[in-house]
């Protein structure tokens, strides 16, 4: 990827080499930081280079009349203007330019007090945009914003403090081919998205790739989202309990369900913590008056955490069942939990993620089995 904010802007990290020399110092990273687990080859999934982020935040910099995005600077002190984003989906691209003339040729009803412009894009040319403002927005602007929705064939929301204006819709909708069958997933403006489309089919395949080889008993997942692994990997199993803390989530979650016909998916409101309380049987939970939690008898659970990987609590739970699929966004935390579970697991395939090109981030996931 070419940009001339590369070295001044802070969203991409690694400018001064190239991407094949970015993927290999992930991966040897990754590999040392699982060596004490995992002696076989990494797999490593590569991303576009370019064009590849369905999801992005730009701050609103106002100088005089005008307005620019802006992002923060790569030393972390203060702000740059910038005039292109070679890394936001073909979809984002082709818009917000074009939102950026309409702001700066508009009255002060669009531009007064905006702060930040959030896109949300999908892979069939969705786009979501949510212009966030520092004041009350009224029937004025709603008008304007309206014929901004037309004009741009995108939808529209407006957010201030206490206040959600949603112009037509709220989500988009994404179709993505996975393991030869096209799933639908119904992503909303507050809810958690894999920001990289084409790196996440990559990675829901390569979890298929895995379920594949166990074929039987039902399946347990943790921090489910909107259903991204969940969906897809419910048809290699008879049962499947999906939790998630978030609220939004659940009603994405539930509402993808239906969308794709798949009928063998409960899904549950509850944290990782919860989860387990639940299951070991603890503590009731109100929310799961309706789910027979004795007539599930796990073969594989996947678990997908945040940067500080996962409990002991749940460690210890997903200690007893068969198979682990732990997909992770810190590898430095999987390392750590890996000391506990590999006591009753081995590490029989790994994997990196290229989810963001041009930083040092990197996703990783391994699949145990029970020793």
């Amino acid at each position: 990827m070419n940009c001339k904010h590369f070295g001044s802007c802070g969203s991409c990290g690694l400018y001064e080499i190239g991407y094949t020399e970015q993927l290999k110092q992930k991966e040897e990273r990754v590999s040392e930081l699982l060596a004490p687990f995992y002696s076989g080859t990494l797999e490593v999934f590569d991303s576009p280079t370019d064009h590849y982020r369905a999801r992005a935040e730009f701050r609103i910099w106002h100088e005089g009349d005008r307005c620019d995005y802006a992002m923060g600077n790569i030393e972390k002190k203060g702000a740059i203007t910038i005039e292109e984003c070679p890394k936001v989906i073909e979809p984002i691209e082709k818009r917000m330019w074009k939102l950026l003339e309409k702001i700066n040729a508009s009255t002060e009803v669009l531009k007064h007090r905006l702060f930040a412009v959030e896109f949300l894009a999908t892979t069939a040319d969705e786009c979501l945009i949510t212009m966030l403002y520092h004041r009350k927005l009224d029937e004025v602007w709603r008008a304007e914003a309206g014929a901004l929705e037309k004009a741009l064939d995108c939808k529209i929301m407006g957010r201030s403090r206490k206040q959600k204006v949603v112009l037509s819709d709220e989500f988009v909708t994404e179709k993505l081919e996975i393991d030869g069958r096209t799933f639908t997933y119904v992503e909303y403006e507050s809810g958690f998205t894999q920001p990289n489309p084409a790196v996440n089919v990559k990675m829901i395949e390569w979890a298929i790739k895995q379920a594949k080889t166990v074929g039987h008993g039902d399946f347990l997942e943790s921090y489910c989202g909107l259903g991204n692994f969940t969906l897809p990997l419910s048809q290699y199993f008879d049962k499947v309990l999906a939790t998630e803390i978030s609220k939004r989530s659940i009603y994405a979650a539930l509402e993808n369900c239906a969308l794709n016909e798949i009928e063998n998916i409960t899904f549950a409101r509850l944290a990782s913590e919860e989860m387990t309380e639940a299951l070991n049987g603890v503590r009731e939970f109100s929310r799961l008056k309706e789910i027979d939690l004795k007539s599930y008898h796990f073969s594989t659970v996947l678990v997908d955490p945040p940067r500080a990987g996962l409990d002991e609590a749940t460690i210890a739970l997903i200690s007893t069942i068969e198979h682990i699929i732990y997909i992770s966004c810190n590898p430095e935390t999987l390392a750590r939990d890996l000391e506990t579970l590999c006591q009753t697991h081995e590490v029989v395939e790994a994997a990196i993620y290229d989810q963001f090109p041009h930083t040092t981030h990197v996703e990783s996931g391994v699949f145990l089995r029970k020793k």
